[in-house]
């Protein structure tokens, strides 16, 4: 289970990535995948940095090996998916989209993020203390 949580973290690390390039280089396109039209292009920039950010934070903890930490800003970050899905349904976009886009988008970081959180801990085995014996 950990090489499957592994791979789907890394992942969700790098679909943000993706989505940022392209809303910088291709913000209509991108809107329309997002769910909604363009009307600003600022918007783009926007959107696009902010994704960009998401997925660097997630592959930057993931890789400094805070498996923990990764799982607890993928539970934070899941807000995103969730508040875009209200976006795309409170400005005339499809519920299919807001549903299979965004809602699902949460509902997999939050999965990650509960796995990554169950893991049990890799400890290092630390030494008990031994009694003291009196050696005459």
């Amino acid at each position: 289970m950990r090489r499957f949580t592994s791979i789907l973290t890394v992942l969700i690390g790098i679909f943000p990535l993706t989505f940022g390039v392209r809303f910088l280089l291709d913000g209509d396109g991108a809107a329309t995948g997002y769910g909604v039209t363009a009307a600003a292009g600022a918007y783009f920039a926007i959107k696009g940095i902010r994704d960009i950010a998401l997925g660097l934070n997630v592959l930057t903890l993931f890789a400094l090996g805070h498996r923990r930490a990764t799982g607890i800003v993928l539970a934070v970050t899941s807000i995103v998916p969730f508040v875009d899905a209200a976006i795309v349904l409170t400005h005339g976009g499809s519920l299919l989209t807001a549903l299979f886009v965004h809602v699902l988008t949460a509902l997999v970081l939050v999965f990650d993020a509960v796995l990554l959180l169950r893991e049990r801990r890799a400890t290092a085995e630390i030494p008990t203390a031994q009694p003291a014996t009196a050696s005459h």
